[in-house]
């Protein structure tokens, strides 16, 4: 209640600030000072403030106010959501409390880029392996919500690359502490209707931590050739990775030296590698002015290896698909039926001291029809009805028979996740939304196989329905926007990654959980002068959130009532950009992350933390083409001691500690240029 206060008090002061520089701006009476937003996450394009559902956007400009390398600073940005981020090449995402179990990845979310599946076929999500500067826009929907892209049980991610209408090039050079080095180009040609963007950047890192060096080279192109009845776009993106794992240590590693890398990784000098491809063309049909057909076609690729402690891994993936999405608009409602098909053939294999101990092939295909009716009675009236059913069959082929043919296949029932949502918008200041939708997520490969390397068939997957309601809010001609939300979401199969020794995992459905929660998000404009002290804007976001075991019981022992661990129970984040003078601009990013459990029996507990950040920049004209801009900045600026990733359940073995934490950053710095063209 304390914490509620306090918000509720910094609201009421936002509300004075603003009447305040309402009174002294007696230029821009008529401005309205924060644009509506157009989304289109739930395949309709239409204002925020009409949306039946909770999507969160973030545009360009607030994507790249960073350092430009953590994604997580980007997407603590967003209520909701939380991102474990132990290196930049090892994170996880948690959207409203799901995910939190995965031990080293993102398996609960599906990720878009240009309408472009980019999740593997494992389930796994790394968006942040996108550079921020290949991002023009983001949209986020949260939990079990979204019928249409997949029905992800943590939700979706959704990225769309920059779009501009004028020429222009820029290239960037940054370096920071830890001897990470960040260089970058971008440029955008126009030519009648031929659209072509493209951005390359390259970034290298000696790391904070031992055994912790990165590099990272990637390339992100995408352009568009309209014509009156049709148009032709398409987008390509192309990463090599090359990452040191410095892994997760135990509690006297973490207060005593955090730089140190656990001593079993980096004996051998861990790491991972990989290159990826993935590469789309889209066709788009106005076949009049009330129908519309858009088709995606998409191939992935993808070659990894990790050295690790216990053995080697090789592993890689090959497939593509289709995505077709028909579209019926006229002025009282919206119809839209699509169908998504991916086939990828995920390889592995792993040896030990160049002696092989196993390899094996699996094809996996799965199938996605989805339908959308959106029907406006009146115009305060939105309502939304979909749903999708989706199919999902594995095959496994063992190409390593010493131990005996562990071949099989597992061909999952159809799932149905229907959706229902209502908004209703009084007028264009004011907006209510509610809305129940169902949603799934398939076993990983490790999860599905038994310790044996048999196909467990008796696995389920899981399952989840979520419920919300809230509100959206514009006032003081658009100069202030509010939203807050409340969501329950009931998971079912719940499922659990167990780990049987250092180097074999298996799934097991291990019962329900429940997640509740509250969102709350502020954008506000506190000042708007045309002089000294300029402008003064602000976004802030508070998320708390309980998020419990129902039914729950692991070797006998139940843990019906626990926390999750892994999850936060509180987090509130600040974005504060001052721009005293036409040509400089002071960002600062403030966060706090409350304490979280470490383990199912709610036995440990890390603590929870603060961090502050700021960023500087300059611009200034050299000449009529010529523009650049210099800027500074500092992460961590307390130099607060912290662990932005745990390991849930960390399991010790033989002498050595549980190895829960993975040391956070401590203050560091980065300068660089940019140059405009």
């Amino acid at each position: 209640m304390k914490i509620l206060k306090e918000v509720l008090l910094i609201v009421t002061s936002l509300f004075t600030l603003n009447s305040f520089s309402q009174e002294i701006d007696n230029d821009l009476d008529s401005t309205i000072y924060l644009n509506e937003i157009i989304v289109n996450a739930f395949q309709i394009s239409t204002l925020q403030l009409h949306v039946p559902g909770s999507v969160s956007v973030l545009t360009g400009e607030e994507i790249q106010i960073t350092d430009g390398n953590n994604f997580a600073h980007t997407l603590h940005s967003i209520p909701g959501i939380y991102m474990h981020s132990g290196t930049y090449s090892t994170s996880r995402v948690i959207i409203r409390g799901v995910g939190s179990r995965t031990p080293y990845n993102t398996n609960r979310i599906k990720s878009y880029l240009n309408d472009i599946p980019i999740t593997s076929s494992d389930g796994i999500s790394t968006p942040e392996d996108i550079d921020l500067m290949g991002i023009g826009r983001m949209e986020v929907i949260k939990g079990p919500a979204s019928a249409t892209y997949g029905s992800g049980l943590g939700g979706n991610i959704i990225l769309y690359t920059p779009r501009s209408t004028k020429e222009g090039a820029a290239a960037l050079i940054q370096y920071g502490s830890f001897n990470t080095i960040k260089a970058a180009a971008s440029g955008n040609y126009i030519n009648q209707n031929l659209n072509l963007w493209g951005t390359i950047s390259h970034v290298n890192s000696d790391g904070y931590r031992e055994n912790n060096r990165y590099r990272r080279t990637s390339f992100i192109s995408s352009g568009e050739w309209e014509q009156k009845d049709y148009s032709l776009e398409y987008t390509l993106m192309l990463i090599d990775l090359n990452a040191q794992i410095p892994s997760s240590v135990g509690k006297s590693l973490y207060e005593s030296n955090p730089k140190a890398a656990a001593a079993n990784w980096s004996a051998i000098e861990g790491y991972k590698k990989y290159q990826r491809a993935i590469a789309g063309v889209t066709l788009t049909n106005l076949f009049s002015d009330k129908w519309t057909n858009k088709l995606n076609v998409f191939g992935r690729w993808a070659d990894s290896y990790e050295r690790r402690p216990f053995n080697n891994l090789d592993d890689g993936t090959s497939g593509g698909g289709i995505r077709n999405r028909l579209s019926y608009h006229n002025n009282q409602w919206d119809a839209m039926i699509g169908f998504e098909w991916v086939k990828d053939v995920y390889r592995w294999k792993m040896d030990l001291e160049n002696e092989m101990i196993n390899k094996n092939r699996e094809s996996r295909d799965h199938y996605n029809l989805f339908s959308m009716i959106y029907w406006r009675p009146a115009s305060e009236w939105n309502i939304s009805l979909g749903g999708a059913v989706n199919k999902v069959n594995y095959l496994l082929r063992d190409q390593f028979l010493s131990n005996g043919d562990q071949s099989g296949e597992r061909s999952f029932p159809l799932i149905f996740s229907p959706r229902l949502g209502i908004n209703y918008a009084p007028s264009q200041l004011l907006a209510f939304y509610g809305s129940v939708g169902h949603g799934f997520s398939m076993p990983s490969p490790e999860e599905t196989l038994l310790p044996e390397g048999d196909i467990n068939k008796e696995l389920k997957p899981e399952q989840g329905v979520q419920y919300e309601m809230g509100f959206r809010l514009n006032l003081f001609r658009r100069a202030t926007t509010i939203e807050a939300s409340v969501y329950y979401i009931n998971l079912n199969n719940l499922l659990v990654t167990k780990r049987l020794s250092e180097d074999i995992f298996t799934g097991i459905n291990a019962g329900k959980t429940s997640h509740n929660g509250f969102e709350f998000l502020i954008k506000q404009k506190i000042l708007r002068l045309s002089s000294f002290p300029g402008t003064l804007n602000l976004n802030a976001n508070y998320t708390w959130s309980i998020n419990k075991f129902v039914d729950f019981t692991d070797n006998d022992q139940k843990f019906d009532g626990n926390k999750l661990p892994g999850i936060p129970a509180q987090i509130a984040h600040a974005n504060i950009l001052w721009q005293p003078f036409t040509r400089l601009n002071i960002d600062t990013q403030l966060q706090y992350v409350g304490e979280q459990y470490m383990d199912d029996a709610n036995s440990l507990i890390n603590e929870g933390y603060f961090i502050a950040n700021i960023r500087s920049s300059y611009s200034f004209s050299v000449s009529t083409n010529y523009n650049i801009e210099l800027f500074t900045g500092i992460n961590n600026i307390t130099n607060a001691h912290y662990s932005p990733m745990l390991t849930v359940n960390a399991v010790a073995f033989g002498n050595a500690e549980p190895r829960y934490y993975y040391p956070g950053l401590p203050r560091h710095f980065y300068s660089g240029i940019k140059l405009f063209l």
